[in-house]
């Protein structure tokens, strides 16, 4: 009910700005509108750059229905009361979620990749289909995700499109026996963790610019803490028009100069040459 209520509205709005510029066109009515979203193109429009692109890549949870406030994935104490009571005494509606998995440009705050998922899968076997998104002749310069993408083919995925791997690894984490280019960048990610510490080589590596993405989860919830529709290829319909309209929003508030470099930094030091840096520095 509340999908045809939206696109009710949407019709009229749609036929009072006809109105006002004086066009006798002919608006779809609210069930033609739902039959169309299923099969919508939507291209999310973003700026171009000249340098490399550094990737920001992060998931979240969106409620579809069911009784309940809107969250991450695994939050399991809804803050609602009638969430609680759901919960506690068998509410009549079951919570069902969707994950959005974003990737966006580190230098326009732009999400330059999405997926949209169901909330039992992880984020490490799609960082890779984000990276499909990105067309081949972009080069990306890094791509910086949380431990939960520490995995073999995370790593390899990356290590192919020729970026660097901000990752952090895992507290139990052994260097891999494999020989790959992602292997290798991982083991000297690992070592220089161990190294220097875990809290010194986030400093390091810049990944606390990650939190950019977990802003921008944010932004995209603005926009609903919900999503409308109830079939699948709908829902990935409305999420991408929001996204969308949420790039336009941010070219139109954050200035940007393709040609212009904003303090980027360089990911250029291998994470063995740091440290070997590191015990010269400490020998002197």
């Amino acid at each position: 009910m509340r999908t045809v209520a939206t696109t009710r509205q949407t019709t009229g709005f749609v036929e009072s700005l006809l109105q006002l510029v004086g066009l006798d066109w002919t608006v779809p009515d609210f069930s033609t509108l739902c039959r169309r979203q299923k099969t919508l193109a939507v291209k999310i429009p973003y700026r171009g750059s000249k340098w490399p692109l550094h990737l920001l890549i992060d998931s979240t949870g969106i409620k579809v229905e069911g009784e309940g406030c809107g969250g991450t994935v695994a939050a399991v104490r809804p803050r609602k009361p009638e969430a609680r009571n759901a919960r506690k005494h068998g509410g009549p509606k079951r919570r069902v979620w969707r994950k959005i998995h974003l990737g966006i440009d580190e230098e326009t705050l732009e999400v330059r990749a999405v997926e949209i998922t169901g909330s039992h899968i992880g984020d490490a076997p799609v960082l890779p289909d984000l990276l499909k998104q990105m067309s081949t002749p972009s080069a990306i310069g890094s791509v910086t995700a949380d431990g939960a993408c520490d995995t073999r083919k995370c790593h390899d995925a990356i290590a192919d499109r020729g970026a660097h791997a901000v990752i952090p690894p895992r507290k139990n984490a052994k260097p891999w026996t494999t020989v790959t280019a992602g292997a290798v960048a991982r083991n000297e990610a690992l070592q220089a963790s161990q190294y220097l510490g875990r809290a010194l080589w986030r400093r390091w590596s810049g990944y606390h610019r990650r939190s950019r993405v977990e802003t921008k989860m944010h932004c995209v919830k603005l926009l609903g803490q919900r999503l409308m529709a109830r079939d699948f290829d709908r829902q990935v319909a409305e999420l991408q028009v929001r996204i969308a309209v949420l790039n336009g929003y941010t070219a139109l508030g954050i200035s940007f100069d393709p040609g212009r470099r904003w303090g980027l930094p360089p990911y250029t030091t291998t994470w063995a040459s740091a440290v070997t840096n590191a015990r010269f520095s400490q020998r002197d």
